[in-house]
């Protein structure tokens, strides 16, 4: 009797949950001041159109929300269900994908999630197409990291493999011998020294010290947006040379945020959206409408800058997604504005008694900063000032070599001690967004 009443509250709850999916994203809570965010001011801004290789296609499943589209982009097939996954650039120049999948005639349709199978595929682009090479194991959420020793650890749920190799073989850790029994992994990332760090799917902060077998808990709390109440998961995480990025899913608001952190474990909150569900288009203009973006991962360079944002998505509810119809779920990939590398000069930590702030634009392949920057549309300082189009405007230039040294008014920064990084936001002079951190002098570090 009792399991039958639990039975038919479960049903209850997701009928009730289904039905209300579109009224939560409505009615999703916005503060007021982040009408006056710039742009570039929320992270979903730095998020790009697709680019289209070989034209949309119409003819394909889903709803007219999301035809026609490349389905070249990411990793897609009419028999298969995929769900969640990131490439890491190998070092034969391909891009090596890890995923997870399910038949997707399964007799529970998407919600025979459970049984989803890891796998790896192959692509010559960073947006795909990505073809399966060979199926791995059983798990589910998977995300590829490599180790400081060289080696590759493929994380899911349940735990992880290890394999001296993209191409495996594989060697199984469950969670238990991983440390990490009473909980879900969410996203892990190297921090400085070579050590882990991972978030669970509570959003707890968990390291993997140096010579450990087991990861250990660090926070007793998730990290969350303190401002804006939701049903949190997803997290992915990712470290820079300058700071570490957060960005967690409302999976019932269907909404993300973005928060940063000097340590890896002490988080501030970015304003604005991470993205929602109303920004993914291609260059052409056209734009696409799925119903749900989750999973998120980043492909990173070679300092930790985030190239490339990688969704699950999925054209209806996940209980209408039934095995065998018109619906079914895929992974996308849309390209990233790409943060500059910079350097703060002064050697001292900025202080009421600092009068300028000095720092240095990086050249890159690419990027020349004497002739790729509209100066006149810089401001610099924190980002709390920054990201409202306050701060610091340019004082003066200095050319170093390739690189450009510009001198900001310490005083209208406004740093303070919550600070530990200082933004650059403006345009390029080809009227793009323009955009990078430095770590202020002094700052706390891991």
């Amino acid at each position: 009797m009792k399991t039958a009443f639990k039975s038919k509250l479960l049903l209850a709850l997701l009928v009730s949950i289904t039905i209300n999916l579109s009224a939560q994203h409505e009615d999703k809570p916005r503060p007021e001041a982040w009408n006056n965010l710039v742009y570039g001011g929320r992270f979903m801004d730095r998020i790009l159109p697709a680019p289209v290789y070989n034209g949309l296609e119409c003819d394909t499943w889903g709803t007219d929300a999301v035809r026609p589209r490349d389905i070249n982009n990411g990793i897609e097939d009419p028999d298969w269900s995929y769900w969640g996954g990131k490439p890491v650039l190998g070092d034969d120049g391909k891009y090596h994908f890890f995923g997870c999948r399910w038949p997707e005639d399964s007799e529970k349709g998407h919600m025979s999630w459970p049984k989803s199978v890891m796998f790896h595929a192959v692509g010559n682009r960073p947006t795909g197409p990505f073809k399966v090479k060979e199926e791995i194991a059983k798990g589910h959420f998977p995300e590829i990291t490599k180790l400081s020793d060289g080696r590759w650890a493929l994380f899911h749920f349940e735990g992880y493999y290890l394999s001296e190799s993209l191409d495996g073989p594989w060697t199984a850790v469950s969670k238990q011998e991983g440390g990490f029994p009473d909980c879900q992994m969410g996203s892990v990332t190297l921090r400085e020294d070579g050590s882990l760090l991972m978030f669970d799917r509570a959003m707890r902060v968990w390291i993997k010290e140096n010579g450990s077998e087991v990861f250990k808990r660090v926070t007793d709390k998730g990290i969350y947006p303190a401002e804006i109440p939701g049903h949190y998961e997803d997290p992915v995480v990712w470290r820079t040379e300058v700071q570490y990025h957060l960005i967690v899913n409302d999976w019932m608001g269907r909404t993300a945020y973005h928060l940063r952190s000097p340590d890896g474990i002490n988080w501030k909150e970015d304003p604005g959206e991470a993205y929602t569900i109303d920004f993914d288009g291609y260059e052409d203009g056209t734009k696409v409408g799925w119903y749900k973006y989750e999973r998120p991962k980043v492909l990173q360079d070679k300092y930790g800058r985030a190239t490339h944002m990688y969704f699950a998505v999925i054209d209806t509810s996940k209980w209408e997604d039934l095995g065998g119809d018109n619906h079914s779920s895929k992974n996308i990939s849309l390209p990233l504005v790409v943060g500059r590398r910079m350097q703060i000069l002064n050697k001292e930590p900025i202080s009421s008694g600092t009068k300028k702030v000095q720092v240095r634009i990086i050249a890159e392949e690419g990027f020349d900063p004497h002739t790729d920057i509209d100066l006149n549309s810089l401001r610099f300082g924190a980002s709390e000032e920054v990201d409202y189009g306050r701060g610091s405007s340019v004082l003066k230039t200095k050319k170093k070599g390739k690189d450009l040294i510009l001198t900001f008014n310490s005083k209208t920064c406004g740093f303070t001690g919550k600070n530990f990084a200082g933004k650059l936001l403006g345009r390029t002079s080809q009227g793009k967004l323009l955009f990078g951190y430095a770590r202020l002098p002094g700052s706390t570090k891991e």
